[in-house]
């Protein structure tokens, strides 16, 4: 991988994630939106022009480019010690502390969600987005850090297309809403019913009004009252009594229930069916035991799915997952080094712009001299164009010193072979 030592501003990055801080630590560090603001504003005056501060779930991290990583790495720490209300001394073991390329490579593979708690997640990219769109509005972001910023998006749309890495869902919860999708299409018109209070049930429930559900109904079972849970979800409540029009008109049902014996029979079921003129219903039984007869299963329009089924397809995503990381690290890889030696060939551009800017000067004062004779003209721009690097070299070599390097610099700068005509 290419060194960017030699250049003026280098990425730096220092933090806590879910791989190198304790989630204690990352409470204390965390940035909340409103704070930021803040935050970025100390750094400013602290000499820190450009950063971004990508405070989420997994991480808390501050991303600038620095002239000096050692003084600005030790302010990006005292900076979250204050933060946090903790002495720097106590949590600088904790953080990490990437430079160069290193520091690259991981905001690559942040954008790529490749180093996400669950791999693959396509909402990591929006949260960075989130986070750099702060700094921006504040003026924190310019030059090398957008350029940063822009070319860790460019390896993450890589890998989104050039991947399945977030195709297939990894946790229980978004395996279920998947086959609500596959089902039903768009959740937006979709209603769902929540039978029990069983903790995977009120997650699956939270979940799909996440992902944009219509409604949803929480029902009561047993002598427990649900009213709590569905003020938690923002549901509607209702009780067992209503159970039989209410699943009439879930395009979902979730039970959550368990140790009561089966809850929802297939006539149960057959009848809201009925009452639903076959428009489908998707069932998801988290009980243990199990909420609902199995013969649901054979009724045609509805498909019934349990822990078990989900906790297989959750699996399946995670093997898939981790097949399709190995192709996306390969991308990230070849996006890191591509900018990397762009970042390089930059650094020439000012040498290249003053040699330019002088051959021009030299051309234009030997075409005043020589008039309309063109063979003149070049043999001029040829003498004054080597006559200053010929005394130099030859001077060099009076006094004794090696110019082979020099020729051979020479050599390659001109594309000159042995016999001095230049390569093909």
């Amino acid at each position: 991988m290419a060194d960017i030592s030699g250049a003026t501003r280098t990425p730096l990055i220092v933090g806590a994630s879910h791989r190198t801080g304790s989630l204690t630590l990352r409470d204390r560090l965390f940035v909340e939106d409103a704070d930021i603001p803040d935050f970025l504003e100390k750094l400013r005056a602290q000499g820190i022009d450009q950063a971004v501060v990508m405070s989420t779930c997994d991480r808390v991290e501050i991303l600038t480019v620095s002239e000096n990583d050692v003084v600005d790495g030790k302010l990006l720490i005292d900076a979250l010690g204050r933060h946090a209300g903790l002495p720097s001394a106590e949590i600088e073991t904790s953080l990490v502390h990437l430079k160069q390329a290193d520091a690259v490579r991981h905001l690559f593979r942040v954008a790529a969600s490749l180093d996400s708690v669950v791999v693959g997640e396509p909402q990591v990219l929006g949260q960075l987005k989130a986070c750099h769109r702060l700094a921006r509005d504040l003026g924190m972001t310019s030059g090398d850090l957008e350029a940063l910023m822009q070319a860790a998006y460019g390896a993450a749309k890589r890998v989104r297309t050039e991947t399945a890495i977030g195709e297939r869902p990894v946790s229980i919860a978004a395996v279920a809403v998947g086959i609500s999708r596959e089902v039903h299409g768009q959740l937006e018109d979709a209603t769902a019913v929540l039978l029990g209070q069983g903790d995977m049930g009120e997650v699956i429930a939270s979940e799909l009004l996440r992902a944009g559900l219509g409604s949803l109904t929480v029902c009561d079972f047993g002598m427990r009252s649900s009213q709590d849970m569905a003020e938690r979800l923002g549901a509607h409540h209702v009780g067992e009594t209503e159970l039989a029009v209410t699943l009439a008109g879930a395009d979902i049902v979730i039970t959550a229930v368990g140790g009561r014996g089966q809850i929802l029979s297939a006539d149960m079921v057959r009848a809201a069916l009925k009452s639903r003129r076959s428009r489908p219903q998707f069932i998801v039984d988290t009980g243990l035991p199990r909420d609902v007869e199995t013969a649901v299963d054979r009724l045609d329009d509805a498909f019934l799915y349990d822990l078990a089924d989900l906790e297989r397809l959750a699996l399946e995503g995670q093997a898939s997952r981790f097949f399709e990381a190995e192709a996306a690290e390969r991308i990230v890889h070849q996006e890191v080094d591509t900018f990397l030696k762009g970042r390089l060939e930059r650094t020439a551009v000012p040498a290249l712009s003053t040699l330019r800017n002088h051959v021009g000067s030299l051309r234009a004062q030997a075409l005043l001299e020589a008039g309309d004779d063109a063979e003149r003209a070049t043999q001029l721009l040829m003498q004054r164009l080597l006559h200053t690097p010929s005394e130099r070299l030859r001077a060099m070599a009076q006094s004794g010193e090696d110019v082979t390097r020099i020729e051979q610099l020479i050599r390659d700068l001109f594309d000159i072979s042995d016999d001095g005509d230049k390569q093909s």
